[in-house]
């Protein structure tokens, strides 16, 4: 395939929809867009019957799909957990769409990857609000030589502001400038491999708000309750527990059906609360992170001990199976590992598919694979040479493994339309 027609193709494609993808939010569902990026990777793609195959679906049709989730919404390119970034996922055929969900001061549930990420992923700094920041921004400190002894730093919580505060914010591009002397530069820290320039507007959501966005656009929901400050929780809502059925509480208060919703959480207590007292506990995940350095899941029972040995991780999944856990989403690593050139399912993916759970996993799209797997970090650990993934394309090696073979239910990815395109392709819904 010939990768300057089809991205002129593309390019057209889009052209002849942008009154569909820029219309205002009440006026219906977003036609799939899958703009030049699928073509791109799959040109630069090894040689293969699998590169052979996607290349025949060039002219789709392109369709949603709930195999492909919108992390963070459409995080690669549009400043996370914003209006923009959630449209941006549903036009690129995410079937699901994901909203961090994390509180403000009066109790009120929004968008956010973590209580304190506000002065790396808002504007704060520089607004009257950043007196609220319980670390106050601090240039970095150099030395006569000019070489950075100490970073620039600062801690900014959602916790510390009102819901309309919070509203008032502008969503960014999450990062930091570490060199940084004044606040500005701060601010300015996208990495090389992202852009600013769809970051002229970060409308900063609720939950609640988020929910009615994916209804209009089509989309189903995967709210992920994240940890907090286990004072800050008890104050504002009385316990962990109540924390987690005000979460239920938004999503039936929204009219969200629980066959749309995937409520998620890397502490396994909500995710048995939910389905224990809630009615979204059918489709509640439990996520599990992965250290790289130790080449383990990290994984901690009800009382917080982490498991470490293998037998009694098995041992914990199968008492979740009893309990009536349906979903575990381990990060992308712990479910692949290579023999030889190849990618394969890991021991981890077999068991866990062995004892009957679905899986989900994440996330695609949030590295830089210009040079391969080996200078990828975290989430191609499982490739540490680059022995398979090799070029940026070959991203899609491991994509039909998970789908092929792990038989995985869907995929987070910063850019949904890498993975809609793969799923259309392969006739995944």
């Amino acid at each position: 395939m010939n990768y300057r027609k089809a991205a002129v193709g593309a390019l057209l494609c889009a052209l002849a929809t942008t009154a569909i993808a820029g219309r205002d939010d009440d006026e219906g569902q977003r036609a799939v867009q899958r703009g030049p990026r699928p073509f791109y990777l799959i040109d630069s793609m090894s040689p293969g019957a699998l590169k052979e195959q996607l290349q025949k679906c060039q002219a789709g049709p392109f369709r949603k799909s709930d195999f492909s989730i919108g992390h963070r919404g459409a995080a690669l390119q549009f400043p996370e957990h914003t209006k923009e970034s959630y449209n941006g996922a549903a036009v690129m055929g995410a079937g699901i769409v994901e909203c961090d969900t994390t509180f403000t001061r009066d109790g009120q549930l929004v968008c956010r990857h973590a209580e304190n990420d506000l002065h790396t992923t808002t504007n704060i700094l520089v607004t009257p609000l950043a007196s609220t920041c319980i670390k106050p921004f601090t240039p970095a400190v150099f030395d006569a030589t000019g070489k950075r002894v100490t970073p620039a730093s600062a801690e900014c919580r959602t916790s510390a502001l009102t819901l309309q505060e919070f509203k008032s914010l502008h969503g960014k591009m999450d990062g930091f400038n570490p060199a940084a002397r004044t606040p500005q530069e701060f601010l300015a820290g996208t990495p090389s491999w992202r852009t600013d320039v769809y970051s002229a507007r970060g409308t900063l959501l609720s939950l609640r708000e988020s929910i009615a966005l994916n209804q209009r656009n089509g989309v189903k929901h995967t709210p992920e309750l994240k940890e907090g400050d286990a004072a800050t929780i008890a104050h504002v809502f009385g316990s962990q527990a109540a924390y987690a059925q005000k979460f239920a509480d938004v999503l039936q208060a929204a009219g969200v059906d629980p066959d749309d919703a995937f409520p998620q959480s890397f502490n396994v207590n909500d995710v048995l609360y939910w389905i224990d007292r809630t009615p979204y506990g059918g489709q509640a995940v439990f996520l599990v992170d992965y250290d790289d350095v130790a080449n383990n899941i990290l994984l901690f029972d009800t009382t917080g001990k982490q498991l470490e040995k293998r037998e009694d991780q098995l041992k914990f999944f199968a008492e979740l199976r009893k309990r009536k856990v349906n979903i575990i989403a381990p990060a992308m690593p712990a479910l692949l590992a290579v023999n030889g050139d190849r990618v394969v399912p890991s021991q981890l993916a077999k068991d866990l598919k062995g004892m009957g759970f679905d899986l989900i996993t994440w996330t695609f799209e949030r590295a830089d694979l210009r040079q391969g797997a080996s200078k990828a970090g975290f989430y191609y650990d499982f490739d540490p040479t680059g022995a398979a993934i090799k070029t940026d394309g070959d991203m899609y090696k491991a994509l039909d493994v998970l789908a092929r073979e792990v038989k995985i239910l869907g995929i987070f990815s910063d850019w949904p339309a890498t993975v809609t395109y793969y799923a259309n392709c392969m006739g995944i819904k």
